[in-house]
């Protein structure tokens, strides 16, 4: 495989930018690879700057469940490049997606749009500390919520402990109001609410965590976290940045049965361009400036181009049989990389809820954090490499989910799988 000009670019690019890149993953360090620099898309594939072509697996880390340029999303952003793209004002655009979620997401009464996932999750949780006159929020192993300081936090020495910071800059005074718990664990989660739950404001979750790879939550534990919060009068926050209209029209809450105080949202509902919102209760939402004493505010918030692209996006999604068809998409996928592997003789755990897809490189079931961490990177290493050559483009880091598109056909799917079956063969005959 050619890719001298990615090479170069990358080299060009660690004088101005550090690392090289603007979110560490993009790098390929954990696969010990130089980062591919991308050109362009167009339905289930992406093409690099040495005019190399790959079955993309990645979609901009998940927003795009429509494929590359999808015509009816492009034609909405052209339609809105003819008549600005940013006002700073309100605009008519911003009401009709605020109402398109509100009336898709059974648990979002109001919802207020910001710029990332991030955003979203650090005014999520200043909202929750708000309303409930508390300071305390807790958070999952594993689980990502963005970069804001109150989730840049891993566990203390104890079960019961309150957390540390894993990033320099963040202070300890703020770490010590974040405490870790185990995804898929309900017991140890009622212990910490035992211990604190008259200090815990929130629990914030990803309802299908898909930044430790994808772990579907165990049968009882999202509705175990809702009857926790309830109990001790907490509010519980489900990030749907990544499973928001993409495991259903209705997130993962709709798909799950179980109805959070407050949702975090991103991804699909910008269309591919840069979004976030969070949204809830009425009650709740209303504490946020103008209407409340709660501060959040963002010039680019609601832009038009978003806006646009993400209205456009989920009046496709709202189409009778699009998850359906997308499931089944998925499914063929998944079943056919486990035969791959089992064929190969290569043990591979694979999880999926919807369209959502990841494959551990170990022995046992994936349940939390600790077991996603018993995978064997180098052996995801050669797999990820092995399919690179083969033009298949998959998440640089075994911790991260592959996503399937309404352009990814049967027929590019297949082509997949036989890429996957060399990719495990060539694991199977790597001595470790």
């Amino acid at each position: 495989m050619n890719n001298i000009n990615s090479i170069k670019l990358f080299e060009e690019a660690q004088k101005y930018i550090p690392g090289g890149v603007n979110s560490p993953v993009r790098a390929f360090k954990s696969v010990g690879l130089s980062p591919l620099y991308i050109e362009k898309g167009r339905g289930a594939y992406i093409y690099d700057s040495d005019g190399n072509g790959y079955i993309d697996y990645v979609g901009s880390w998940g927003p795009l469940i429509l494929g590359h340029l999808h015509p009816e999303v492009i034609g909405a952003i052209s339609e809105c490049l003819a008549v600005g793209t940013s006002f700073g004002a309100p605009t008519e655009r911003e009401t009709t997606l605020a109402r398109m979620i509100v009336e898709a997401m059974p648990s979002v009464e109001m919802v207020r749009l910001v710029n990332s996932g991030t955003e979203a999750a650090m005014s999520a949780a200043r909202l929750a500390r708000a309303y409930t006159k508390r300071k305390k929020i807790i958070k999952f192993e594993g689980c990502y919520h963005g970069h804001a300081d109150t989730f840049l936090i891993k566990a203390g020495s104890g079960a019961l402990t309150h957390g540390v910071p894993t990033s320099p800059g963040v202070i300890e005074e703020t770490a010590a109001h974040t405490i870790n718990a185990t995804f898929n664990d309900l017991e140890g989660l009622e212990q910490l609410f035992k211990s604190s739950g008259e200090e815990i404001a929130a629990v914030i979750v990803e309802p299908v965590p898909g930044n430790m790879g994808v772990v579907p939550p165990q049968p009882g534990f999202l509705q175990g976290l809702r009857d926790l919060a309830s109990r001790y009068g907490s509010l519980l926050i489900f990030d749907e940045v990544i499973t928001g209209f993409r495991l259903s029209y209705g997130g993962a809450q709709s798909l799950y049965g179980v109805m959070p105080d407050i949702t975090c949202m991103g991804k699909i509902i910008g269309g591919g361009l840069p979004v976030g919102a969070y949204g809830g209760r009425k009650e709740i939402m209303s504490m946020l400036s103008p209407s409340g004493p709660v501060y959040q505010a963002g010039t680019l918030s609601g832009n038009p181009l978003a806006v646009s692209a993400g209205i456009a996006a989920l009046k496709i999604l709202g189409r009778p049989g699009f998850y359906e068809e997308l499931d089944g998409k998925a499914s063929r996928m998944a079943i056919g990389l486990s035969g791959a592997a089992r064929k190969a003789g290569v043990e591979v755990c694979f999880n999926r809820v919807g369209s959502m897809l990841c494959g551990f490189f170990t022995k046992g079931r994936v349940t939390d954090f600790k077991t996603a961490c018993d995978s064997d990177t180098r052996k995801y290493s050669v797999f990820f490499r092995s399919m690179l050559e083969q033009g298949v483009y998959l998440a640089p880091s075994q911790f991260e989910a592959a996503f399937i598109s309404l352009a990814h056909t049967n027929e590019i799917i297949d082509k997949t799988l036989e890429a996957a079956s060399r990719a495990f063969e060539a694991v199977a005959n790597t001595s470790f």
